[in-house]
């Protein structure tokens, strides 16, 4: 286990986000619960809330907890939420990311526990109980925030920004026109981009720009910590043919880091039935009223530079 106090990076007087991390490890999400795990400075995790995606529901959830675990950081509640899509039937991505979620990982099974609640009643019950002061980041298929939207409307007014990662304004990674995320879910996209709830989105466009090349998951290993050993291993299972990229990963870093991204106000709509299900039609801002902020561009030199950095922090 590595050996990783967050008292030793908490400077005085800094204040930091509070955030809640929505996700369904998942090899990419993995890394992005390690970037959040490893910023205490900045991000005060007041809850990481799981969902069916990469993987079945119980698969993520036990992920989550065995990232958890590895990061040190038993005292993040980690709740299990929705097991299935709104309508659709699940579509996982085990081919991806094997059928554990987490394979080429070698971690042992999950010692911490999970902890009670569904995870759409942790969205609308933490975030209605403080306005303003939460930021969401959905990592996943937007299931859990679709249920607390529907439970509680004005979740879309009292969330402070909801960075989403998903969609595409291009092609897509499952269909031609579909990203993942929102091909697994779209009627719980279109939901959640309708809301009125300030969003920003991390699209294929842009997290296909910050790719794990060799150099740099051999830079992962040559740290020689469990943590370093443990996202090189993921990594080179996640994608052993091309450089991965580090989709989830983007919206950590765009809270650490929002000088190394530039994005424009949009219009962004979803396709819920038919062959196009989950495209994210993304158009001008004079097309329509704009409801995200899309995220365009990235320093991936720099956002890899400073990762590497960031993860070298565990011992």
């Amino acid at each position: 286990m590595p050996q990783f106090s967050p008292a030793a990076y908490l400077p005085l007087m800094t204040k930091r986000e509070t955030i809640i991390i929505d996700c369904d490890p998942g090899i990419d999400d993995a890394v992005a619960l390690l970037l959040a795990f490893a910023s205490p400075e900045e991000l005060d995790i007041k809850a990481v809330t799981t969902v069916a995606g990469n993987v079945p529901l119980h698969r993520t959830e036990a992920n989550a907890r065995r990232i958890r675990d590895l990061a040190g950081r038993g005292e993040v509640p980690v709740h299990a939420g929705c097991p299935r899509p709104l309508i659709r039937a699940l579509k996982t991505a085990d081919e991806i990311h094997g059928k554990t979620g987490l394979d080429g990982s070698d971690l042992p099974d999950a010692l911490s526990a999970l902890a009670p609640g569904h995870g759409a009643d942790v969205l609308r019950r933490e975030i209605s109980a403080a306005p303003g002061g939460i930021t969401l980041l959905p990592v996943g298929p937007l299931t859990n925030v679709a249920h607390a939207l529907a439970a509680r409307p004005e979740f879309a007014q009292e969330v402070s920004n909801i960075v989403v990662m998903g969609g595409s304004t291009g092609p897509g990674n499952v269909t031609p026109h579909a990203e993942f995320n929102f091909h697994v879910d779209p009627h719980a996209a279109h939901i959640v981009f309708e809301s009125g709830a300030p969003i920003v989105m991390h699209g294929l466009n842009v997290t296909h720009q910050v790719r794990a090349k060799p150099d740099w998951i051999q830079a992962l290993r040559a740290l020689e910590t469990t943590v370093g050993h443990t996202t090189a291993g993921m990594l080179t299972f996640y994608d052993s043919d091309n450089d991965p990229a580090l989709h989830d990963v983007l919206t950590v870093g765009y809270l650490l880091w929002p000088e190394l991204f530039s994005g424009e106000a949009r219009r962004v709509d979803i396709v819920t039935e038919g062959d196009e299900a989950g495209r994210s039609i993304v158009r001008d801002a004079g097309d329509g009223v704009p409801n995200a902020t899309v995220m365009l561009d990235v320093d991936a030199d720099a956002f890899l530079a400073r990762l590497l950095d960031r993860l070298a922090r565990y011992s």
